[in-house]
């Protein structure tokens, strides 16, 4: 089983950590629009949900349902007709982090699965520009 003090999960923490968030993000900031608060409270148990199966059982599918979901919470305003609320600013900017952290999470995955190349890059060149 997977220690929780590995790297690769602490992205999936914080995710986690956000989808809480936003999830009483209607109640903490008072919102009013009804769309708003449905768009956040939907995402929110989504990012939850994938982020704890993530640091369950860690699949690449996951990240990238965090980094889809990410970018519905940035496009969701036009998208539901909610732009220029509340709901707007606190979806675009917990929409960033989430799609940063995702990514994160991948390149930290990835990096992991393949050391060989961190070796290769930390080599450098060979004697006279050769490669090693």
């Amino acid at each position: 089983m997977r220690q929780w003090q590995q790297r690769e999960s602490v992205p999936d923490l914080y995710n986690l950590f956000l989808a809480a968030v936003l999830f009483i993000s209607p109640w903490l900031f008072r919102l009013t629009n009804g769309p708003g608060k449905v768009d956040l409270w939907v995402t929110s148990a989504i990012i939850g949900v994938v982020s704890l199966a993530a640091i369950i059982a860690y699949r690449d599918w996951e990240e990238w349902v965090n980094v889809l979901s990410g970018c519905w919470l940035i496009a969701s305003p036009w998208l539901l007709g909610f732009p220029h609320t509340r709901a707007m600013h606190i979806g675009l900017g917990i929409g960033v982090v989430v799609v940063l952290l995702a990514l994160l999470d991948l390149f930290l995955h990835y990096e992991m699965r393949h050391p060989e190349l961190d070796d290769h890059v930390a080599a450098g060149p060979g004697p006279e520009g050769a490669p090693r």
